[in-house]
């Protein structure tokens, strides 16, 4: 799905023509207000959006749906593009700026790349909630356990810093890394830091 947010009718039906014929979904809506008033946290697609429009402009909308739980990607289409605002677009994620006269292949193209990144975004962000609700499943014992060993400590010093036996912490290693499903010191790092990972940093790595 493609979700069209403009302000300008006549332009609204044309792109929504244009990207229809290419074989997309569409759904329009003639302000960013009126989008987020009908914004469901389970839609799929992407967003091709102007740049200046009344009440919340495309700047606004990007980071509201940054915001969000389901941050759609953006791409910008508008007739007043200009250096600084299409760098602060970029810099704030949008996967491309276009001006209206853009080719239409490049328009496609956008939406094409804008699409396939959402799905990626998408299965991330259930990755990652699934890790998280591995990690939801420790103990506050456990938890602690878990810090000191992503610091490094060997469970003598954990047991120390801890106040409890060696035994204790080995018991505890093991209930964590079970709950967890690893096997190795490696295995635990690279949950954890998956776990906390923000999106745009696993994009930038994907890409």
């Amino acid at each position: 799905m493609v979700f069209i947010v403009d302000d300008d009718a006549s332009f609204l039906k044309s792109i929504e023509r244009l990207l229809r014929s290419a074989g997309f979904v569409t759904q329009c809506y003639s302000s960013a207000v009126d989008f987020i008033a009908q914004q469901a946290p389970d839609r799929v697609g992407c967003v091709l959006a102007d740049l200046r429009m009344p009440d919340m402009d495309g700047i606004a909308l990007q980071a509201h749906l940054a915001r969000s739980g389901n941050p759609l990607p953006v791409v910008f289409l508008t007739g007043h593009g200009d250096i600084p605002t299409s760098v602060e677009a970029m810099r704030q994620g949008a996967e491309d700026f276009l001006v209206k006269t853009a080719p239409k292949e490049a328009i496609i193209a956008a939406v094409e790349r804008a699409l396939a990144r959402g799905a990626k975004e998408r299965v991330f962000r259930a990755h990652r909630r699934a890790l998280q609700a591995r990690l939801n499943t420790l103990t506050p014992r456990e938890e602690q356990v878990l810090s000191h060993v992503m610091n490094g400590s060997k469970n003598k010093q954990i047991a120390a810093a801890l106040g409890i036996d060696e035994r204790s912490v080995k018991r505890h290693r093991s209930h964590l890394m079970r709950k967890l499903e690893v096997t190795s010191i490696a295995e635990l790092a690279q949950l954890v830091f998956e776990a906390g990972a923000r999106e745009d940093d696993s994009y930038r790595t994907a890409k």
